[in-house]
């Protein structure tokens, strides 16, 4: 009976099936990658010079679509989304074949998930320079744009489980692991950040308010980082890796270390973006825990990535992969070391709002992503095209200038990081503010930023070689569309007593992405729950109202030109902030703000006060000709803000959704709203109208110039900046007043004494 059961499981096992692999698919998305990239690149250059030669790109090319706030969000999504994106895609669809030796289960899905994906990117590309943002960093899309996500991102989950459950392999390669991590944690990080109330085809307002959104807002963005910029990676790299070196990944125990710790681990981390802020402080020290905890995996992974190449160094220096991808994982290393670095309060201090934190994020971009892409292209286009590399100096000399413009761009904004975070907090023996006037600091980074820009244009210098390398490639050889391979059919087996648990959990792929989800799930429940449903989290204060009309408008305005890219809107309860804005922000301030808008970067300073600071005719000056009111300063002039209307034909609608959103307007305001948005703009205009030089209103019609004033952006978004941080400070007001006037009853005990 034994031997009987051996010999039939033997011969099954011999029954070779023949099939092909998708390499067209893989061929799309490799496109995508670089032509994306450069876009992307290019973008993120064109932000680089604005901060560099601000009188050029701001004021000589004073086009809306091209200003910092509109295009610095277009930066970020093109290279998370567009390059980032289908560098994952790319690599995924190539090495999951090929792990499961089968054809993806649906030729239609990837081609549906390529086109969709591509046209997701169009969208954003067309519709984030045009102002119209959700206003939250790395979320910015709007409502349908994201729903428009979940659906591709479904289908390439489905596409790429269906797969896996059609394997010929019987164990889940580690790889594969970090792809269903990958494919769930993103799923669900997307959903709930995305949660908006729809106002039109191209508004929404965020679910969330003040405290909490900002809480979901970074636990998205903080694992954004995680699971989209780092996770897939990872797997990439289990696989590449050992392909390019012809070597056995170092250690699968160090590999299941590697995997369970860091994503149960990485889930807690987002609230260290939030520290020192009105977040409850036990959420921001879960942050700084976790963060540290983070060290161990993340080296783990580093370590075991290189120590696979132990033996082959002598290949790393004439293989220009490997190069690529050496100095990703040390990339890699670095960014995952500083991470933690910079959860911990006492540095945080120093490097938040800074340019520390984009040299951090950019060493992660340009040093372990973009790197690791290239690594794969180069390795892959030889393959799937079925030649040489068509020039392997010109591979060579990539290499050599990309880690140029990497330490070109990185090591000028520590510098600038650095002195930004110390020159805020130095102080006079006095007690006196050493540099009290923001601009102080700003005109001492100009040298750094043209520095960046140069280290940028070479890092583009270099991507634009690959791509010429490519094509020329691409060009000598001829696409193996479908590529013919063969494998024994999968037997089911019984798991021997004797086998590592857990084989157990990878041959089960429902199984392991159950638990995977589980695990995921519990940090960021432990987190977002209490600060949702516990009212002492976010206490209360009965002076903050919601906003009027005109100042909604303005808010909505201030989120279009992405003003939240250059200035926060949060006091931090340190020395050096309250002497220089003056209280420290309070939770219950923003419980009316869809979404919040504390900023992650002081290019100017922060707004959390500004209201009744400055005259309304200061402000115009300043929207329009910002250099001339503060010389040195990088704001754009928003000339067209004088020139454009404000809509009113939304205040219904947005007053309605506000109200549905826990914002207590009263019942039948939305029918006044336009009539209070023109009361308030009539004496906003009026008011700077008044203010306007003695010479310019002589060669005015004074009505006239109210009238046509009184309806345009300017009006509005100085409406909001007035109103900003006056609710505290009329608190304050009230409190002075209540200790200054002694109580009633202790008056009439006084003179009842005195008689």
């Amino acid at each position: 009976m034994m031997k009987t059961r051996i010999k039939k499981t033997t011969n099954k096992s011999m029954e070779i099936q023949k099939f092909s692999y998708d390499n067209k698919i893989v061929r799309n998305f490799a496109y995508a990658t670089i032509i994306w990239g450069i876009i992307g690149m290019l973008t993120g250059l064109t932000a680089a010079l604005q901060l560099a030669f601000p009188e050029f790109f701001n004021d000589y090319l004073g086009f809306s679509w091209l200003s910092f706030g509109r295009i610095r969000p277009l930066h970020t999504n093109a290279m998370i989304f567009a390059f980032v994106g289908n560098a994952i895609f790319m690599g995924i669809y190539y090495s999951l074949q090929r792990l499961v030796k089968a054809r993806m289960w649906s030729d239609k899905l990837s081609y549906i998930n390529f086109w969709g994906w591509q046209f997701i990117i169009l969208c954003a590309v067309i519709t984030l320079p045009l102002g119209y943002t959700s206003g939250k960093e790395y979320a910015e899309l709007e409502w349908w744009i994201d729903i428009l996500i979940t659906i591709m991102w479904v289908v390439f989950g489905w596409n790429m489980f269906a797969t896996i459950m059609k394997r010929r392999v019987k164990h889940l390669y580690v790889a594969i692991w970090f792809y269903i991590a990958t494919f769930v944690t993103v799923a669900i990080l997307h959903i709930f950040n995305s949660f908006e109330l729809p106002v039109s085809f191209m508004k929404s307002y965020s679910w969330y308010a003040g405290v909490q959104d900002a809480l979901v807002q970074w636990w998205y963005g903080h694992n954004a980082v995680a699971f989209f910029l780092t996770t897939p990676f990872l797997g990439l790299m289990y696989y590449f890796v050992p392909k390019a070196a012809n070597r056995p990944v170092y250690s699968y125990r160090l590999s299941i270390i590697h995997f369970w710790a860091l994503i149960f681990l990485y889930i807690w981390a987002g609230p260290h973006h939030l520290l020192y802020t009105s977040l409850p402080d036990w959420a921001q020290s879960l942050g700084v825990v976790f963060s540290i905890m983070l060290i161990a995996p993340s080296w783990g992974g580093m370590l075991n990535g290189l120590l696979t190449l132990r033996g082959a160094w002598d290949r790393v220096r004439d293989d220009v992969t490997l190069k690529f991808m050496v100095v990703a994982l040390t990339c890699y290393g670095m960014v995952t070391f500083e991470g933690p670095l910079l959860s911990l309060k006492n540095v945080n201090t120093i490097s938040h709002f800074t340019d520390w934190t984009i040299a951090h994020v950019h060493v992660g971009g340009l040093g372990w992503n973009a790197m690791f892409a290239f690594g794969m292209l180069y390795w892959l286009f030889p393959r799937i095209f079925r030649t040489k590399l068509y020039s392997k100096k010109a591979a060579n000399q990539h290499f050599w200038i990309a880690t140029l413009g990497i330490i070109l761009y990185a090591i000028p904004m520590y510098i600038a990081g650095f002195m930004q975070g110390l020159m805020w907090q130095d102080f006079n023996p006095d007690g006196t503010l050493v540099h009290p006037e923001f601009l102080e600091t700003v005109n001492s980074l100009a040298p750094y930023y043209m520095l960046r820009s140069l280290g940028g244009l070479i890092f583009i210098i270099g991507t634009c070689q690959m791509f010429w390398n490519l094509i020329k490639t691409a060009k000598s050889g001829k696409l193996l569309a479908n590529e013919d391979a063969e494998a024994p059919a999968l037997v089911k087996t019984k798991s021997h007593s004797k086998e590592h648990w857990h084989r157990g959990i990878e041959r089960r792929p429902v199984k392991f992405l159950i638990v995977s989800l589980i695990v995921v799930l519990i940090g960021g429940l432990v987190e977002i729950i209490p600060t949702m449903i516990v009212d002492s989290n976010v206490p209360t204060i009965s002076a903050v109202k919601p906003y009027t009309p005109l100042e909604l408008e303005g808010r909505d305005l201030y989120i279009k030109e992405g003003c939240y890219n250059c200035h926060s809107q949060m006091v931090r309860p340190l020395r050096f902030e309250t002497e220089r804005y003056g209280e420290y922000s309070k939770s219950g301030e923003f419980v009316y703000d869809h979404p919040f808008q504390w900023g992650s970067k002081r290019t100017g300073p922060d707004l959390a006060r500004e209201g009744g600071l400055r005259s309304n005719f200061w402000h115009y000056q300043h929207m329009i000709r910002p250099k001339d009111v503060s010389e040195g300063s990088l704001m754009p002039a928003y000339t067209w803000m004088k020139d454009n209307d404000f809509d009113k034909t939304l205040m219904e609608t947005k007053i309605n959704a506000m109200r549905t959103l826990g914002v207590p307007y009263e019942k039948g305001f939305e029918k006044i709203a336009v009539d209070s948005m023109e009361s308030q703009a009539l004496a906003i205009a009026t008011d700077i109208v008044t203010n306007y030089p003695l010479e310019l209103k002589k060669s005015i019609n004074i009505q006239n110039e109210i009238n046509k004033l009184k309806t345009k952006e300017v009006v509005a978004i100085i409406a909001y900046l007035q109103r900003l941080g006056t609710d505290i400070k009329k608190v304050n007001e009230d409190k002075e007043i209540e200790t200054e006037m002694p109580d009633t009853k202790e008056v009439k005990d006084t003179i009842i004494k005195s008689n």
